[in-house]
């Protein structure tokens, strides 16, 4: 996947600037709210326990878990992204 993702999107500029602004939205719309909704699921779960578990509070729980791996996979493209077009424009060279 990493030879690929650098073989593919970082050779070219263009693609690893899009690359970038969809990661940085992907980002932005998965960590949206995501401490209140996270914060909200444990107080659920603290008051009510298992009646809360039963009615989908786990599954709550582990979506939310899912939807903050997923922001951090795009918290870490897009920093790659950033990582080679701010060095593309600040070396000399090109």
């Amino acid at each position: 996947m990493k030879a690929w993702f650098q073989r593919v999107v970082l050779r070219r500029l263009w693609l690893t600037y899009i690359v970038l602004g969809l990661a940085f939205f992907g980002f932005g719309a998965g960590s949206l709210n995501l401490v209140y909704m996270f914060q909200s699921n444990l107080h659920l779960l603290l008051d009510y326990g298992w009646r809360a578990i039963m009615e989908g509070g786990a599954w709550q729980l582990l979506d939310l878990l899912v939807t903050g791996y997923l922001s951090l996979a795009a918290y870490v493209v897009f920093k790659a992204c950033e990582y080679r077009l701010s060095h593309w424009l600040a070396d000399p060279e090109h």
